[in-house]
């Protein structure tokens, strides 16, 4: 049976914090992706508010009336659990939870949870339990009398011992320091796979986005994968890897990554470091935007913000292509203006189109991907001899065969689009 949950949605934006480049999301919306980031841990909820919060208090945060008032709401709807959207300190988190007699779960420990459930690899479950940990570290806040003082030494001539809090922060720290180790040994593997992969040097194309914004169903438009994708927040967690033949015989390795969030936590940032590492070493990044929800703007400049933070310009015209997706979820009238947008968008990164389930679209991302690998694709014609067939075959890994005819001596003549790289390392040959 669902654990009955209350969330509670403080708005303290209305102070005008935020610049122009991270627009401020709208209490309603982000109450909204509370509940999405609740139900994916399936959590029923009885009841979500919204608090307007003038000053924030040091001790609940919310204030006093509010307290009381929220109290009331979970004894009626016999809530065992309250998603506090914002982060709380642990002081904050305890306060609550004497007042509300209920487990008290704030934004960064909601997210958490997720993150434990959705991990799969040894790689994801290693980095879930150091960002718990971490977040644990500054909540050994009890009043039990188990973290009262301990006697050390023997008699009455030993001085007092360390705290029973101090010694649960002593193994908390010999935990994390464990786990780093291994991240250590699990960020060396990839690395090695990833110098392996330069022997053979196929690139990188990354995909990354807001969570929800259709990356995985994209990722296994792209390739034929059976990704886990729903609709649902952080449905994927661990990375995904798949070599895809691009329409002009270019093969590139596509990388699917953990999706980004609002006030992502920045030890969080931290402990999924390895993985995000991917999307640093990768040639052409693909920014998967949702166009269909209301909140697309401000979700962009969230994933913008938290590509800065990993040496990543999104702006870069070269390296990352936008790629506006759900277009499929949009009126038709809508849908044409979107795409005519983006046909001719001029400035900042390129733009695609897409809709990842009926697949409108890809053909055109796919071809945009290629030219910046490998160039603009080109018609060319090559006569080749019945002798020369591994050529032949060479012709049809590398580009998309338009035309061929067989002469009475065996020449095979083709008419073929492939990419000026590809063209050339041909005539190279």
């Amino acid at each position: 049976m669902p654990t009955v949950a209350v969330v509670v949605e403080p708005d303290l934006r209305q102070q005008g914090q935020g610049t122009d480049s991270t627009p401020l999301r709208a209490a309603a919306e982000r109450l909204i992706e509370a509940e999405g980031l609740a139900r994916a841990i399936d959590l029923d909820i009885a009841h979500s508010m919204i608090v307007p919060v003038s000053k924030p208090q040091p001790a609940t945060l919310l204030g006093t009336g509010k307290v009381e008032e929220i109290r009331g709401i979970i004894e009626a709807c016999h809530a065992g659990l309250v998603i506090v959207d914002h982060s709380l300190t642990p002081v904050q988190q305890r306060n609550l939870e004497k007042e509300w007699n209920a487990k008290v779960l704030d934004r960064t420990g909601l997210i958490l949870e997720i993150f434990g459930e959705r991990a799969q690899t040894k790689e994801g479950s290693l980095q879930v339990e150091l960002a718990h940990l971490n977040y644990q570290k500054g909540r050994l806040v009890r009043s039990w009398t188990h973290l009262e003082r301990q006697r050390g030494g023997a008699g009455f001539l030993g001085g007092p011992g360390e705290t029973q809090i101090e010694a649960d922060r002593r193994i908390l720290q010999d935990k994390i320091k464990k786990l780093e180790r291994e991240l250590e040994g699990v960020r060396r593997t990839r690395t090695l796979h990833r110098s392996k992969r330069k022997k053979v040097p196929l690139p990188i194309v990354s995909l990354v986005g807001y969570t929800n914004a259709g990356k995985s169903t994209l990722f296994n438009r792209l390739t034929g994968a059976e990704v886990m994708a729903e609709n649902m927040l952080f449905a994927t967690l661990d990375p995904t890897l798949r070599r895809v033949r691009l329409p002009g015989g270019t093969w590139i390795i596509l990388s699917d990554t953990v999706g980004f969030i609002s006030d992502l936590p920045t030890h969080l940032v931290a402990a999924f470091r390895a993985t995000l590492e991917e999307v640093q070493e990768a040639d052409v990044v693909l920014h998967v935007r949702d166009m269909s929800g209301a909140a697309s703007k401000e979700e962009a400049a969230d994933v913008a913000e938290i590509l800065r933070d990993l040496d990543i310009d999104p702006d870069d015209e070269e390296h990352v292509i936008e790629v506006w997706n759900k277009i499929d979820a949009i009126a038709p009238e809508e849908r044409a203006e979107l795409i005519t947008r983006a046909e001719r968008s001029a400035t900042g990164p390129s733009i695609a189109a897409v809709s990842a389930i009926t697949g409108e679209g890809v053909d055109r991302l796919l071809a945009e991907i290629e030219t910046r690998i490998a160039g603009k694709l080109v018609a060319r014609r090559f006569s080749i001899p019945p002798e020369r067939g591994a050529d032949l075959a060479w012709l049809y890994d590398h580009g998309q065969v338009r035309h061929r005819e067989t002469a009475e001596d065996g020449t095979v003549t083709v008419d073929i689009e492939m990419t000026s790289d590809n063209a050339a390392a041909f005539e190279r040959r």
